[in-house]
């Protein structure tokens, strides 16, 4: 099994999720042309409690067992790793049966009384059967981020894609003539065989250099692996706590934005109207370079795991320096176009620029998020699980105060939302950093903060002057993309002048290394 470096790890997850992102975009758009608005809310409506299961079913177990198998492969226990797999299974078996029976029993009430919606109930039903699915694929996906190999995780999301693209048009119109309900339930049998197939592939990648037998002797691992089991749920259930922090602060938000906007005077139906030019024009644009700053935290909790494991101190803080570099140059360039080109770039995405005040407040702040992911997951590699969840935690509370105080009143409105977003992004990213600088004595050299703030410097300035000339000559979409090219090219310049980006990184990208 081939292992990857730290940055050829990276390289192939951003490069898988650039595939699956745009695969995604046309599984969204053949799902709404052919079921239409009231088939997607119906489908929309089912992904949440999917969502919750399949987060409570996996129960932070990727990230503790890719931790946990890093550090028994950097010291050669090919004994400790069958221990993990075997636990890892066992758990996640037991709550996928746990889960899939709870989900199908409560589907009923689920649709009828908190959905609001019984035709709900079918899509509820027809996704069911992937919760067990999935479980078993997240143990394989974090044995193969342990071991350092990206690869049959990124190959797999894309398979899971394809497949899913290619029967979601099928099942949708054989059972869209029963009624849109079942047209809902077709497309999520389509992802259930997406990720099928996708699981199929996994084991197949196992088999192919199997260090360990599984099921040799499984009964006797399972009774052996007390301390095993503790080592996993120290990393496992603080994983999970955060993640059930950002579900219930997900669900909880729209509905503390319709209470606060209320207070301030703002109908129901306008509220509804603001919040979603805020989440649905604004949101999806800030966190779009978040699969860069993703994939670069899912390869770090094994490279800094395994360093961890050797006691290599210096390695462990140039990773950590590492991801916040790459993570602020894969950000800085979207900082900067939503800041400066934030009214045409909304004109010519949504024919709608009403976002556009939102965009100018929140990108200078959502740079903090793009290390924020990458922050955390050196806090779970260095076993800071638990901090990472209560810095989680507080970072919600503070949102919600500042979100209540805000929105409702009359000056601010929907902009007081968008502050409280940005103050919880803040407050998060400090103190991941704060927990860190106490954990190990982590911190940034000065010498790169400078690099960073000449970077963004001097490619806003860049910006500001193809913005001018272009409204000087009127420009155009086609004039408007032509300007974010070249902005685009002074900014790989400037990181390579600046040395943001450093030689030997370069050279991980096969297109580039050609000309090094």
């Amino acid at each position: 099994m081939t292992k990857q470096s730290f940055l050829k790890g990276t390289l192939i997850l951003i490069v898988a999720g650039m595939i699956t992102r745009f695969l995604g975009f046309i599984n969204r758009i053949v799902v709404a042309r052919v079921m239409g608005q009231e088939g997607v809310g119906l489908y929309m409506m089912a992904l949440p409690t999917f969502v919750l299961v399949i987060n409570l079913t996996q129960f932070g177990l990727p990230v503790a067992i890719s931790k946990r198998v890093a550090e028994a492969e950097a010291m050669g226990d090919k004994k400790k790793i069958k221990a993990i797999l075997v636990i890892s299974l066992s758990i996640t078996t037991l709550l996928s049966v746990i889960f899939t029976t709870a989900m199908i029993l409560l589907a009923p009430l689920v649709a009828k009384h908190l959905l609001t919606d019984e035709r709900v109930l079918y899509p509820l039903l027809a996704i069911s059967p992937i919760v067990p699915i999935v479980a078993i694929s997240s143990v394989l996906r974090g044995y193969f981020q342990g071991r350092q190999n990206m690869l049959p995780q990124a190959i797999s999301q894309v398979i899971e894609q394809i497949v899913r693209i290619t029967l979601v048009a099928f099942f949708v119109k054989a059972l869209l003539p029963y009624g849109v309900e079942y047209a809902a339930a077709g497309a999520m049998i389509s992802a259930i065989i997406g990720e099928f197939v996708s699981l199929m592939y996994m084991i197949w990648m196992f088999k192919q250099k199997k260090r360990v037998k599984i099921f040799n002797r499984f009964v006797s691992s399972i009774k052996s692996g007390k301390q095993t089991f503790y080592e996993l749920m120290r990393i496992a259930i603080p994983t999970t706590g955060s993640r059930l922090v950002g579900s219930v602060s997900y669900f909880l938000e729209p509905i503390l934005v319709v209470q606060s906007l209320a207070i301030a005077g703002i109908a129901a139906v306008e509220a509804t109207k603001q919040y979603g030019t805020l989440t649905g024009y604004a949101m999806p644009l800030l966190f779009l370079p978040t699969f860069i700053t993703n994939s670069l935290s899912i390869a770090l909790v094994p490279a800094i795991s395994e360093a961890y494991a050797k006691n290599q101190t210096r390695l462990i803080h140039y990773r950590l320096q590492q991801s916040i570099r790459l993570s602020l140059a894969s950000g800085g360039i979207a900082t900067v176009i939503l800041f400066i080109f934030a009214s045409p770039l909304l004109t010519y995405m949504y024919n709608d620029n009403s976002a556009t005040s939102f965009l100018y407040i929140m990108a200078p702040f959502f740079l903090l998020l793009y290390f924020q992911t990458p922050l955390q997951s050196g806090l779970q590699a260095l076993d800071y699980a638990k901090p990472a969840m209560w810095n989680s935690v507080i970072g919600s509370i503070v949102k919600f105060v500042a979100l209540v105080v805000l929105a409702s009143r009359p000056e601010l409105g929907i902009m007081g939302v968008a502050l409280a977003i940005v103050i919880g992004v803040v407050v998060v990213t400090l103190l991941h950093y704060a927990s860190l600088k106490k954990a190990i004595q982590f911190s940034m050299p000065f010498k790169e903060w400078a690099k960073i703030g000449a970077l963004l410097g001097l490619t806003y300035a860049a910006a500001q002057f193809m913005k001018s000339m272009l409204d000087t000559v009127g420009g155009n979409v086609f004039l408007f993309l032509g300007a974010l090219l070249l902005l685009g090219i002074i900014y790989l310049l400037l990181l390579q002048i600046l040395g943001i980006v450093k030689k030997d990184e370069w050279k991980q990208i096969p297109i580039i290394n050609r000309f090094l």
